[in-house]
């Protein structure tokens, strides 16, 4: 018999290493420092969300903010990401650090949650070649946007995403700023949790953070 959504929630709290909060049942942060370098952390996977050849991998970043490690993308595609596995949250929240390097097309990073497929999540993101910070959702593998807030985003530092959400409700910070205050309800359904790029994005992740309630 398939278990239940509370029972899988709270396998994989005891399956992961957790710190308990007051305002989270579970939390946990990945820092990448263990993960071998040239290959994807254990644990996770990628792919991107339409066309393309995304690269994501484990490198040595001296600047990080927990050093040696980041996880970084340098490869090409419509909408690389790269999610945690064995992960399930529908209410909580979602963090990263990260820096946007380079990119011609575009300068991005994002973070991903009730992530089902390729074709179905919410993402966050920040840009640095356009200087904001947005919120979408993806159906049937098509983004649309759910709003725009114009933002500093210098390119070669080290910024925080984090996205709260509890039902309808989403909250996006930058910076420990609250740029986007909005409710949608496309995705109902709990999933997983990741990080996100466009285009040719070369950007960097470290801390990569999550809770469920």
């Amino acid at each position: 018999m398939k278990p239940s959504l509370a029972a899988t929630i709270a396998m994989a709290a005891l399956t992961t290493t957790t710190t308990t909060t007051s305002a989270a049942a579970f939390a946990e942060t990945e820092k990448f420092d263990r993960s071998a370098v040239g290959a994807l952390p254990a644990g996770w996977l990628s792919g991107v969300t339409g066309r393309g050849s995304p690269r994501w991998q484990v490198i040595a970043d001296p600047s990080a903010p927990s050093a040696p490690n980041v996880l970084n993308q340098s490869g090409v595609g419509s909408f690389p990401w790269a999610v945690r596995q064995g992960v399930v949250l529908l209410d909580g929240y979602v963090e990263t650090r990260f820096k946007s390097i380079s990119g011609k097309e575009d300068q991005a990073g994002g973070v991903v949650w009730r992530f089902k497929d390729a074709s179905t999540y919410y993402v966050a993101r920040a840009n640095a070649n356009e200087d904001n910070v947005s919120l979408y959702y993806t159906t049937m593998g098509i983004r649309s946007t759910i709003k725009y807030v114009n933002a500093p985003v210098p390119r070669n530092v080290w910024h925080t995403l984090r996205v709260e959400f509890e039902g309808r409700k989403i909250r996006v910070l930058l910076d420990g700023k609250t740029y986007i205050a909005a409710e949608d309800e496309h995705i109902k359904e709990a999933g997983s949790v990741g990080v996100w790029t466009k285009a040719d994005s070369v950007t960097s992740f470290d801390n990569f953070g999550f809770g469920g309630r």
